[in-house]
């Protein structure tokens, strides 16, 4: 156990990729970073403070998901929880698609387990952080960095399969001024789906992993469409038809929901990444509506730990 303050940095991550609905997510190079450090106060159990953008909506009480993954590690390791002060430092913005809560997630655990002097490997806390969560696709890729495929093993647990990002594939990703609620994005899904969807969205996941990884134009063009999820949300994103079709006429293989929205994401040749970005601003722009675009990478380290100045692996 170490008393010394610890800074857990988290990447944002984009879950679902179109056809990949649960099951598929990666890391991105947006962050939010969390600082812990251990007091001796044993009446004010959890002190909270945020900084950023947004910080004013941060819960800074014991409600934090923050703090309620801290107290949830220590549950676990059957050990008291120390009181604690936590610096929360916003990057990544929040209930827009982009795996704010599984940042949170994964920092109260890595920042547990770094404190506790690591007492569960990162499996076990890879563990931890999915039946948190309730799926694999935001908290893995968080943790592990990467894009990451999650499938159930025979004894329930968990698989978790890198998927290889070709170099030349960008991301663009743009971040709308309104929130999309998970539990709303949700609620429009339908309960049961057709054998021909099923069988859609399997073949053009397959498309997708084979397209990401060797870069073909072609393959990412048709693997980005999906049955299961987007055709249903779509009308919750004001301005989606417009933004798609300027980042097709722009170049982009294909537009697709980050998680459950609002933010989209395109995916691109690098050397069309600029045009793309350009034309979704400016689509978002004449409907009136304010958006931040991006031209992100591929996080490939995870969640990171650092006592000093230099992180070190989760």
């Amino acid at each position: 156990m170490t008393n010394d303050p610890v800074t857990i940095s988290v990447p944002a991550t984009t879950a679902n990729i179109g056809p990949g609905f649960d099951c598929l997510g990666a890391a991105l190079t947006l962050y939010n970073r969390f600082t812990f450090s251990l007091t001796t106060d044993n009446d004010s159990p959890v002190v909270i403070t945020a900084v950023g953008e947004e910080a004013d909506r941060v819960q800074t009480d014991s409600s934090n998901l923050v703090y309620q993954a801290f107290v949830q590690f220590y549950q676990a390791i059957q050990q008291p929880v120390p009181p604690v002060h936590i610096t929360i430092q916003l990057g990544v913005p929040l209930a827009r698609g982009l795996g704010s809560s599984a940042t949170a997630i994964v920092a109260g655990l890595v920042g547990a387990n770094a404190l506790a002097g690591l007492p569960l490997t990162q499996q076990q806390v890879m563990q931890q952080a999915i039946a948190m969560e309730g799926h694999p696709d935001n908290v893995v890729p968080a943790l592990l960095g990467g894009c990451r495929l999650a499938a159930t093993k025979l004894d329930g647990g968990w698989e978790i399969c890198e998927v290889p990002w070709h170099p030349d594939v960008a991301v663009v990703v743009a971040i709308p001024n309104f929130e999309l609620s998970t539990a709303e994005a949700r609620r429009v899904l339908p309960d049961r789906y057709s054998r021909a969807d099923a069988i859609f969205n399997t073949a053009h996941l397959g498309l997708l992993i084979r397209g990401l990884e060797t870069g073909t134009d072609s393959w990412l063009q048709a693997a980005l469409q999906d049955r299961i999820h987007q055709p249903y949300r779509y009308s919750l994103i004001a301005g989606y038809k417009p933004v798609q079709s300027a980042a097709l006429e722009a170049g982009a293989y294909g537009l697709v929901i980050s998680g459950a929205g609002p933010t989209l994401l395109a995916l691109t040749a690098a050397s069309q990444a600029e045009a793309v970005r350009e034309a979704i601003a400016s689509a978002w722009a004449s409907a009136a509506i304010t958006a931040t675009v991006y031209i992100l990478h591929i996080d490939h380290r995870g969640a990171t730990v650092s006592f000093e100045a230099d992180p070190i692996s989760a």
